[in-house]
């Protein structure tokens, strides 16, 4: 068990996380927020989307990697709700919006799988969008009324899990149980190199 708001705990997490490991599935996240114009901090400091939904995943998974674990796939609960990032403002200092602060980091989050995928042979790496508001707490939380079972999602990511463990799907992003196309800026390479390298500068002491 961890925080995801502290990345130190998330760390420690993936040390003392024992083999074997075989799969990993990144799907806790924090959603818009009851407040979408207050803007929340994590343990860290940092925004509190960007670090729950993205940085901890990263923090994790690397952590993982570095040890050989998982050893057969790592599978990402992004969403359809992206946004093109600013990476000037990754922190989501100015012109606060919870929503767009969410689906920021939800892009974030397919740039990082897409990455992982270009760099390694194995695990495989996919991400997906598992359904649209589900009947989870984070929509609950939000106001929102939920369009489907949670269900639905348990589904599109097993079969998400399906697709890299069976058909070595990699570097793909799923919307539910269908390959589709992310954000237009998710297969710019030059801004996600820019947010590696942010990134890795970011959470360094974490790794």
């Amino acid at each position: 068990m961890a925080d995801l708001a502290s990345l130190a705990e998330v760390a420690e997490l993936a040390r003392r996380m024992s083999a074997p490991v075989d799969v990993l599935i990144n799907n806790a996240g924090v959603g818009f927020g009851a407040d979408r114009r207050a803007r929340e901090t994590s343990r860290d400091g940092f925004e509190l989307r960007f670090a729950v939904n993205y940085l901890a995943p990263f923090v994790l998974t690397r952590g993982l990697l570095a040890r050989g674990l998982p050893t057969r796939a790592v599978v990402n609960v992004a969403s359809i709700g992206q946004q093109a990032l600013d990476l000037d403002d990754l922190q989501a200092t100015h012109d606060y919006d919870g929503v767009s602060a969410y689906c920021r980091s939800k892009l974030a989050l397919i740039m990082f799988t897409l990455d992982l995928a270009q760099e390694r042979l194995a695990p495989t790496f996919n991400a997906l969008h598992p359904g649209t508001y589900l009947d989870t707490g984070m929509v609950r939380a939000a106001g929102i009324k939920p369009l489907g079972p949670v269900s639905q999602g348990v589904d599109s990511i097993l079969h998400v899990l399906d697709a890299g463990l069976n058909q070595q799907t990699t570097g793909a992003y799923f919307d539910q149980q269908r390959v589709a196309r992310a954000d237009q800026q998710a297969y710019d390479l030059d801004v996600r190199r820019a947010l590696h390298a942010q990134t890795t500068e970011l959470v360094r002491r974490f790794l």
